[in-house]
């Protein structure tokens, strides 16, 4: 997680002082991240930003259509690697994430207000992951041993869902 999340804001943030556009940079950290991190986690999260990155544009700043169309494409191309929620795997967090956010978009509500009412809901996901057994992924051996710890890809997405909310808050540039 850390070399592939590292990679990623290293190539954003050089594309970003490049003026390179939303896609552009959604992109190219995508690959970096895939790239750096490696196996499974790292496609994961590539797929993650490059999906999202496929429904904006390099030429104006994302809608919260956009954004949500990015969050669905991103959660079908995880659900592609063959998990479902009840996996134990950061699923069981972007399956209600996208749910959540799709939602607040379709009803009207603000950008900032479905992040965080979705961002919510994803912090719940993560904890409730500490009740499952894990069927698929890196916890998968450790089975009943796992219960009562939340799940490290799930407690990951969440952590990253909350920051990103927190830059659409502030949009001002992070160091």
């Amino acid at each position: 997680m850390r070399r592939g999340a590292t990679a990623a804001v290293a190539a954003a943030r050089a594309l970003v002082a490049a003026g390179a556009g939303v896609a552009t940079v959604l992109d190219a950290a995508g690959d970096a991240w895939s790239d750096r991190a490696g196996g499974t986690s790292g496609a994961l999260w590539g797929a993650i930003l490059e999906s999202l990155g496929k429904e904006t544009t390099d030429l104006n700043t994302p809608s919260s259509i956009n954004i949500a169309a990015g969050v669905r494409r991103a959660t079908a191309a995880i659900l592609e690697f063959g998990a479902v929620v009840g996996d134990k795997t950061m699923v069981d967090v972007l399956v209600p994430f996208n749910d959540a956010f799709s939602q607040g978009v379709a009803d009207g509500a603000s950008l900032f207000e479905t992040w965080r009412a979705a961002c919510a809901v994803a912090d719940d996901a993560a904890a409730a992951t500490a009740d499952l057994l894990p069927r698929m992924g890196r916890a998968r051996p450790h089975a009943e041993k796992s219960l009562g710890t939340p799940d490290a890809g799930a407690t990951s997405l969440a952590l990253i869902i909350r920051e990103i909310g927190g830059a659409l808050l502030d949009p001002s540039p992070q160091n």
